[in-house]
């Protein structure tokens, strides 16, 4: 399994404070080492926003999953809960 990060999500993600930047990659790296990375992650109702999001605090990470099997975890967005959803 492997993160990639869409550039979009890069750019927010840069847009944090350097510990919450932290915080979040530490938090996907580790949920990515588990067996069922998914199992921490809530499905989302909308295929628009991605088929799923990681919650670490107040911010959302919304992924997709490629093939069933997590092969590719594309992280799309990176945002306040508040600004979540509104892409």
């Amino acid at each position: 399994m492997r993160l990639e990060w869409s550039s979009p999500a890069l750019r927010e993600l840069s847009r944090l404070s350097k510990s919450m930047q932290k915080r979040i990659v530490d938090k996907m790296e580790w949920f990515l080492s588990q067996d069922d990375p998914l199992s921490f992650a809530k499905p989302m109702k909308s295929e628009r926003y991605g088929s799923h999001r990681f919650r670490i605090g107040d911010y959302r990470v919304l992924v997709d999953v490629h093939h069933g099997i997590i092969q590719v975890m594309l992280v799309l967005a990176v945002r306040d809960r508040k600004e979540a959803y509104r892409l």
